[in-house]
Order: structure tokens, then sequence, then C-alpha cells
């Protein structure tokens, strides 16, 4: 399924099976999460894809020499930087991604860095194993940068809050879920997942937060966020794009609140979330589609109506 310019639908081609090159593995793909990532980049809201570009990042296949790997965003970096000389890969200025710079797994087959594929845990069947390789990385990433909060606040209960709560709940935290004003269904699915309370975004829960995690890309609910959270808590934006932040008083912000992102991830997020995900057990919920019906699974996510992770099975 082939991306030849944003805001257009993508088109089922037939394209020649690549050929990995020096270092890389090629993967036959069995399936490919589909992402809200993947949508900002058909909108057009991510300005400097590869054209024509194969989408996808959260692929799972199975490699010419058998092995079962899987390939998430970070594709390639320089590993000299003083980024990646620091443990800190994700912020590589040369960094290349997977289903942007790179092509991705909306497809048959599909190449990539060996380097920067992850061996996947038994347990987990293909389909249910590839929200983990971005919506359950970046989710974990955002938990580690709230610290050791206790009572964690999840904004937008989609593929990435389904799996983030299940780790949380496993290390003792206290969850409370926010959701779109008036969508009963993600609030009990909130419920369903452990969450204590849960409620619309611009509610205050029963207790002060010690951190919150914005999954939603929407910047009214920085300052929403901010209001509450118990002194010095972080507001952890987890999202590649987000509309404009609203100005607000500065008084949210003081008492040590802070506001932060979550860019990309590393190799090392990848192997700890693996090997963590049977311990907990995480457990994904998936709708499945098939190849074909990429923009259908592109659509429903976009309206809010994919409970957990849309996935292709290839």
């Amino acid at each position: 399924m082939v991306l030849h310019a944003p805001r257009e639908p993508l088109r089922l081609e037939e394209i020649p099976v690549p050929e990995p090159g020096p270092g890389q593995v090629r993967l036959r793909v069995s399936a490919c999460g589909v992402c809200r990532t993947d949508l900002h980049v058909t909108d057009g809201e991510l300005a400097r894809p590869k054209l024509p570009l194969v989408i996808g990042h959260q692929i799972v296949g199975v490699a010419d020499d058998g092995r079962r790997l899987g390939i998430p965003w970070l594709g390639w970096t320089d590993g000299t930087c003083r980024y990646c000389a620091s443990g800190r890969e994700n912020l590589c200025e040369a960094a290349r991604f997977t289903g942007y710079d790179l092509d991705g797994g909306y497809a048959e087959w599909v190449v990539a860095d060996e380097r920067f594929c992850l061996p996947l845990p038994d347990g987990f069947d293909d389909v249910s194993v590839a929200p983990l390789l971005c919506a359950g990385l970046i989710g974990y990433r955002a938990l580690r940068l709230a610290g050791d909060a206790e009572r964690v606040g999840l904004y937008g209960f989609g593929a990435s809050a389904h799996i983030v709560a299940q780790v949380a709940r496993h290390q003792g935290r206290r969850l409370f879920g926010f959701v779109r004003h008036g969508d009963e269904d993600a609030r009990a699915f909130a419920l369903d997942l452990g969450c204590e309370w849960s409620g619309w975004s611009d509610e205050l829960p029963p207790e002060q937060l010690d951190a919150a995690i914005l999954f939603a890309p929407a910047g009214e609910l920085v300052p929403a966020a901010l209001r509450a959270l118990a002194r010095g808590g972080p507001v952890v934006c987890a999202g590649i794009h987000m509309s404009d932040i609203p100005s607000f008083p500065y008084e949210l912000l003081w008492e040590e609140r802070s506001v932060l992102s979550v860019a990309n991830l590393t190799r090392r997020d990848g192997e700890e979330l693996l090997a963590l995900a049977p311990q907990v057990p995480i457990r994904t919920e998936v709708e499945v589609f098939p190849l074909e019906e990429a923009n259908e699974a592109l659509e429903r996510l976009r309206a809010g109506r994919i409970r957990g992770a849309a996935v292709l099975r290839i």
C-alpha cells in the first residue's frame, strides 16, 4: 500500500521485492500495526517523508534465515554523534525512520538494518505482538520519563495507553484514565484495564496526579493535565505531533511542575519492554484488517473507532 502524496489514499500496487544491502536483513511481513504516526505521515503533518513511500513501522516478519523479528520506528542512526555516543540514539539528528525515511511494513516484504531489528518473545502471535513495537515502546518510554510516580494519569485511551496501563499496574502504580468527552466506550475500556477512576479529559481526578502522560495529540490537554498535577509532577507528551499548546498562567507550571516530550525510542527501550512483556503478561487487544483495507483501518483510527490497536495481517 503506497503513499504517493499527502492527503491521498494509499494505493495497492505491485512493486519489486526489495533486495537487502550490506548489513540489512529481509523479512517476509506477517503483520504490521497501524499507528497514529501513520496518520500524521499520510495527512502531511510530518512534512518530509520519502515519496513514494510504504508506511508502517510496527512490523513483524520472518527473515530469510528463519528468525522472527520486529522492526520498529527507529531504523538507522549514525552511531557517532554526541547523542548516540551518550546513549541517546533516539535524538540522533541523522536518524532514519521506518515508514517515513525508509519503506515500511504495509507490504509483503521489507528490508531493514539488522542492528535495529528486535528479536520477539515467545508466547505472542504475530498480530498480538505488533503493537508492542511502537504503541508499547513509546508508552514504556513515557512511563520511564514519568519517574517513580505512584498516581499516573493517562490522557487518551488508545493503543499506547492500553499497553502501558498493564505495565504500570504490574509496577504497582495507581492509574487514572482521561478520555474524550462523551466517549463512554473508552471510559469503560480504561476501567477494564485497571484505572481506578476514569473521566473526561477536561475533568479533575479525585486525587492529584504525580505524573500525567498525554497520548492524545491535543495541545489543549497540556494545561488541563497541569491543573491535575501535584507539586513537582511532570506532564509527558508522548506523541510525535500535537496541535498547538494554548497559553496558560504560569501558576499552573509553578511548584516545579514540568512539561516534556518523548522523542522516538532506543534499542534499549525495545529490549527492556519485550523482556518485560511475558512477565506482566501484556495482552494486546487488536482489530485485524487485511492489507488492502489499510485505508479503512486508518480512517477508523482517525475517527477513534478502534478499541485497543489496529493491525494489518499480511
